[in-house]
């Protein structure tokens, strides 16, 4: 692996209901703010941190503001439904952005697979960021997630008995190097709210969908950024597994931001 920083500053916030949530930052804290979500079953470290995507951006003078998603790494990861609702992810993301005292313009947002479908979540109630970035997501996977979320489920609910190599037993076994707290994970299955197709030609901000070549778990990249009225597309190599860890993934993030 690259000789790369590493070493984040760990802060909190409070979520859309006041749960105690985390966020982790790197680079210099007077550069302007670039905001990044990770994917289900991840977390900020291993999406962001660990293959050196982050310290890309931060040697170019970004701040980088990795939350932890609610039911992930640091932040909270509550046992009754009563923590999750409809639009949870969304809403805790919007209220780090207040929190933090972001102005419209003023800072850049993007998230990777479950983190760019937030990312457009943000976008459609109303987050105004600069640029922003939808990466391993296909249009397919922000208007209907309900093939994604039965194999999310499948997964969650079979710890243990999945087929040795199966789809299965390999999400399983990513689960396990980040600690993924299952029980947390399946309640927050049930809040992943469809995008409208008609929203997303609102969203006029630029806009760069970035995928790996062989990565169809959301759908079609291609299709995405066609939906969007100014976008831009980058395919880097790799799967939906693989293309996040590549060097390609983090000179694209760099290169957009």
């Amino acid at each position: 692996m690259a000789n790369f920083p590493t070493e984040t500053a760990l802060h909190h916030f409070d979520g859309a209901d006041g749960a105690r949530m985390a966020w982790h930052g790197m680079g210099p804290e007077d550069g302007r703010p670039v905001i990044l979500i990770h994917g289900l079953f991840s977390n900020a470290f291993t999406n962001w941190v660990r293959y050196g995507h982050a310290a890309k951006l931060a040697a170019k003078g970004r701040r980088v503001i990795m939350p932890d998603l609610r039911a992930h790494g640091d932040s909270a990861k509550p046992h009754d439904p009563s923590g999750y609702s409809e639009d949870i992810l969304a809403d805790d993301n919007l209220a780090l952005i207040e929190q933090l005292g972001l102005a419209p313009g003023g800072y850049d947002l993007g998230g990777y697979s479950l983190g760019g479908r937030t990312t457009a979540r943000m976008l459609v109630r109303g987050a105004k960021p600069g640029k922003a970035l939808l990466a391993g997501m296909g249009l397919e996977g922000l208007l209907d997630l309900g093939g994604r979320v039965a194999f999310f489920r499948k997964v969650l609910e079979g710890v243990g008995t999945h087929p040795k190599f199966s789809p299965e037993w390999m999400a399983e076994g990513f689960l396990k190097t980040t600690g993924g707290d299952a029980r947390a994970l399946l309640l927050l299955l049930d809040n992943f709210p469809k995008i409208a197709r008609a929203s997303l030609a609102d969203l006029a901000m630029p806009i760069l969908v970035l995928t790996g070549s062989e990565d169809n778990d959301n759908g079609s990249a291609r299709a995405l950024a066609a939906a969007l009225p100014n976008a831009g597309f980058v395919e880097v190599p790799g799967n939906h597994m693989s293309a996040v860890t590549l060097p390609q993934f983090g000179d694209a993030i760099a290169d957009w931001f």
